[in-house]
């Protein structure tokens, strides 16, 4: 038995989306941990959760919450990457890493909208 049968997964797509959002969600949790001066990455940590559910749970307002989380992101990445520049050449690759990542799975989830329902 596979784990797309455990899962009842209908879609690897949008599982993976929502395995993404998990993930950047844990990790800027995890950067919270480390500096609590960082909100920001909280706050971003919980949209990222937030739309993880959604698309998970296939719930109508998961396209909105990912496109509310993609201009978050751009925003944030953009600070970093001009703030960094050069400074610190692996958190600028990471940056630019995550937000062409966020750019990939939300256009995926945009393309595949009418899976998400009620």
């Amino acid at each position: 038995m596979s784990i797309k049968s455990k899962l009842k997964i209908e879609s690897v797509g949008m599982f993976l989306v929502s395995i993404f959002y998990v993930v950047v969600g844990i990790l800027c949790f995890f950067v919270l941990a480390t500096d609590f001066r960082l909100i920001h990455v909280g706050i971003i940590g919980i949209f990222s959760l937030i739309t993880a559910y959604g698309v998970f749970k296939k719930r109508f307002w998961a396209m909105w919450s990912a496109i509310i989380l993609l201009f978050i992101v751009t925003v944030f990445s953009a600070t970093m990457l001009y703030f960094l520049s050069g400074k610190d050449f692996i958190l600028g690759l990471t940056s630019v890493a995550y937000l062409i990542l966020t750019w990939i799975f939300t256009a995926y989830l945009a393309a595949k909208r009418e899976n998400l329902g009620s």
